[in-house]
């Protein structure tokens, strides 16, 4: 059976991608007849000057034909009498780096375009990096337009010591250099007779002849759950793609994060049972006893595999937003799905130069250190032990956008030394002993919408009916707690979630908790009422006009703010997101303060 790589093809824009993979297929007589024929006629009303334009090949969009520039990834598969072969061409604009991300994060090996007329660019070192990033360990370097340099031994020499140069901090298990012109076919299928200095292999010889495969034997059996099988009474399968090692029926496993054991009973590939299963086999295995496993679970030989809630981790940000500290989404490690909090950047990676940038946020295509917190402790693994239970993406909690890929560089001890401290008296207790639900009654809306007074108000009267309560002003916080913070996106996000943690320690404690803070964005309030529970969260939107709230200006703040005596004003420099669905919404324009409090007491009463 022929062997399969999968490689990419990336670098900077217009370095000559697609028209490298193109015109090695057509030279290698790798194409369908009718493929051919497109290829000649399409080129004939292109911009290649009558010449066939090898790009078109790969380039099958509408919008990278008219700017002569790849958009999308393309997939071809190919095979010669060696191997068989998958490449992904990726785009060189900077504006499509995500794409080239993708198409990295499926392959063994990466040819990297040098143009020789122009040598090495940002975006190629960017793409270096993000392939050692995606742990591609074999790259082809391939220093393209040789003709244009008049086939230079000189130009060539230089361009492979700056190569070289460049790639030392990198962990590559191979790379090769070797110097091609796309346009003209030399060194991609035949030795160039333009270039008799180079003595080395063509392009497709050395795809043909390299190993990439790694030796998994040694390795512990790993597989992560993407379904449980049950069409009926009398199976329970658990299915997935083995991500390392191999198993056999009778072996003994263990389920995490249960760390339930049991044996193997059966093992299904496909619809044939099968006594072993490998790496890289899609299987649906039965056990002999039940244990809890669900999608995301991890069954393992490994006694000694990590679970970890806490990590380290470089990151390629891919979003339009920026990325902040303390923002909460979605991580997709393996199967499972679990919310996540970037804590701390701890440094920013320069992509030109490799150094180490401080950093309190991120923009677009950079890159960076970071520690990340998850809600639960899951199975995890550094990449470079285990490539799908140590990689991962972040999902916007909002907009569904995959924000950033990533792989870890470790777990953190403290995740594993700090545990929570189970004591007698609980917060059940603690509540029966109050004789009421604890919860955590939320007043956001614009400053001068009435918040605080709400608050005020509504807590003097659950105290006269015997309430326990506790009013957390976000003034008062900001004059303690939250002293040391200040009103930009960053601090915003860290005084919500402080906040939102005190509330869960007060609900704890069995009391009724009041906050009055303007909290304007709506993921972090999403946040709060997942730190708190969403049970215990009562959002209550004070939904009065900025007309009315800035006619107020009880604070003289709207005054400060219009004259740009106070930066990042809610309302004013500053947006405020009004709730997506709130529990209680109250205007308190038209209405006397007694009317409005009437009207929450009904409200909370029902919830309360």
């Amino acid at each position: 059976m022929q062997s399969l790589l999968k490689f990419i093809t990336c670098g900077s824009v217009d370095d000559g991608k697609s028209t490298l993979i193109g015109h090695m297929l057509y030279d290698a007589k790798l194409l369908f007849a009718d493929q051919e024929k497109a290829l000649l006629l399409d080129s004939k009303v292109g911009s290649a000057g009558g010449e066939i334009d090898y790009s078109l090949l790969l380039d099958g969009l509408m919008a990278e034909r008219e700017q002569g520039i790849t958009i999308d990834v393309a997939y071809r598969y190919f095979t010669t009498e060696k191997r068989s072969f998958i490449v992904a061409d990726t785009p060189g604009h900077e504006e499509y780096t995500r794409n080239m991300a993708v198409g990295a994060s499926f392959a063994d090996l990466a040819v990297i375009l040098v143009d020789a007329s122009q040598g090495l660019l940002i975006q190629t070192k960017r793409h270096t990096r993000i392939c050692a990033l995606m742990g591609i360990k074999h790259v082809v370097f391939t220093v393209n337009k040789m003709d244009i340099v008049d086939y230079s031994r000189q130009v060539f020499d230089e361009l492979k010591a700056d190569i070289e140069n460049m790639i030392q901090e990198f962990d590559f298990d191979s790379v090769k250099i070797i110097p091609v012109s796309a346009t003209k076919g030399d060194n991609l299928t035949v030795p160039s007779e333009n270039m008799e200095w180079y003595t080395g292999q063509t392009l497709l010889d050395y795809l043909e002849n390299i190993q990439v495969d790694e030796d998994d034997k040694e390795k512990e059996f790993i597989l992560p759950v993407q379904r449980v099988c049950r069409p009926d009474r009398t199976f329970r399968g658990f299915q997935g793609q083995v991500s390392s090692g191999q198993i056999s029926v009778g072996d003994e496993i263990i389920a995490y994060p249960s760390r339930e054991r049991a044996k193997v009973k059966g093992i299904l590939v496909t619809d044939r049972e099968e006594q072993t299963a490998y790496k890289g086999q899609a299987v649906n295995i039965s056990l002999d006893r039940e244990v809890d496993v669900s999608r995301g679970c991890v069954l393992s030989s490994d006694e000694n595999i990590t679970l970890s809630n806490m990590f380290t981790a470089t990151i390629l940000w891919m979003d339009d937003m920026e990325m902040l500290e303390g923002k909460n989404y979605y991580l997709k490690l393996g199967t499972k799905m679990i919310p996540a909090t970037i804590m701390k950047i701890k440094y920013q990676i320069d992509v030109n130069e490799g150094s180490r940038l401080t950093a309190k946020k991120l923009k677009k295509n950079e890159i960076a250190c970071c520690d990340i917190a998850i809600s639960d402790k899951i199975v995890i693994d550094k990449f470079k032990n285990n490539r799908d239970i140590g990689s991962f993406i972040l999902i916007d909690r909002v907009t569904n956008m995959t924000s950033a890929c990533g792989i870890v560089e470790h777990t953190l001890r403290r995740s594993e030394n700090v545990v929570w401290q189970q004591m007698d008296i609980t917060r059940a207790n603690r509540a029966s002993q109050k004789s009421q639900k604890p919860k955590t009654i939320w007043f956001t809306g614009l400053s001068g919408a009435g918040k605080s007074t709400l608050a005020n108000e509504i807590e003097k009267r659950l105290y006269a009916a015997g309430r326990h309560t506790m009013v957390l002003d976000g003034d008062n916080l900001r004059m303690g707690i939250n002293k040391n913070l200040g009103f930009d996106e960053t601090d915003r996000i860290e005084n919500i979630r402080r906040t939102a943690e005190i509330c869960k320690l007060m609900n704890d404690a069995g009391l009724i908790v009041l906050t009055s803070l303007v909290s304007p964005y709506e993921k972090d309030r999403q946040n709060a009422r997942q730190i708190i529970g969403e049970n215990d969260f009562i959002e209550v939107y004070v939904n009065t006009s900025l007309d009315t709230c800035e006619k107020r200006d009880v604070k003289g703040l709207y005054k400060k703010a219009r004259n740009h005596q106070i930066p990042n004003f809610t309302g004013i420099s500053s947006d405020y997101e009004p709730p997506v669905n709130p529990d209680i919404v109250v205007n308190t324009e038209g209405r006397t303060v007694e009317e409005a409090v009437a009207f929450l007491l009904k409200e909370l009463n029902a919830r309360l």
